[in-house]
């Protein structure tokens, strides 16, 4: 053969295990993918769906419509996520996504490892009877809990979620009704019935909230809610 044509001719690296790693375009390809899902990802499978709840909650037993804005309770709901998520986040990124980087483990041995950590993490966080819910629906065991598909999983963690926020908006709302019944009893006896008293419990609702630190309570209820 020419030499000429021997140097032009293409080189094949072969990895001693026949893997290799995945080109550069076939990476932003799986990165714009997870972005494009990311929110659903975020809302479904984190505890942002527990922690916006209960914000928003927290902000309706004020008696506050506006403040503050939903954007900030979403972006504290997602930091807030990422901070209880980063044991299970770096789990992932060590166990999947980093060997499949370097083409030690093929894209679906890096879907299963991610799909382990996560699932567990969810598991810890669903309630039992929401779980056999949906496997008794499924027609599938509960013994062997690694084994139940995400589509499953999912569903239940969701409902647990929405139960729990639920739950601890209940014990949020208590102290603030005491002081609308208290305001409201107060204006009917010195006979201001014209003037609306959750207009005069405001005041005394945002004092006490921040007197005791309202927000920190509440995010570290938020934090020390997730096993």
């Amino acid at each position: 053969m020419h030499p000429y044509l021997l140097a032009a001719s293409p080189s094949v690296n072969v990895s001693l295990n026949g893997l290799k790693s995945p080109s550069s375009a076939l990476v932003i390809v799986i990165a714009l993918t997870l972005l494009s899902v990311a929110p659903s990802l975020l809302v479904l499978m984190t505890g942002f769906t527990r922690i916006f709840i209960v914000l928003g909650l927290t902000r309706n037993a004020l008696g506050l419509q506006a403040i503050p804005p939903n954007q900030v309770l979403a972006g504290i709901a997602m930091f807030l996520s990422l901070f209880i998520m980063a044991p299970v986040l770096s789990q992932i990124d060590h166990g999947a996504v980093q060997p499949y980087l370097h083409g030690t483990i093929t894209a679906t041995q890096a879907i299963t490892r991610a799909e382990d950590p996560l699932r567990s993490w969810m598991l810890r966080q669903t309630d039992q009877g929401d779980l056999t819910l949906f496997t008794s629906e499924a027609h599938q065991s509960t013994r062997a809990l690694s084994l139940l598909p995400m589509t499953t999983v999912v569903p239940a963690f969701v409902l647990s979620q929405l139960q729990s926020a639920f739950v601890i908006g209940f014990i949020i709302f208590i102290p603030f009704m005491v002081i609308d019944l208290v305001v409201a009893s107060v204006l009917m006896s010195m006979g201001m019935f014209m003037l609306p008293p959750t207009l005069v419990s405001l005041p005394f609702k945002i004092l006490l909230f921040v007197l005791v630190s309202g927000w920190s309570l509440v995010i570290h209820s938020l934090i020390t809610s997730f096993h």
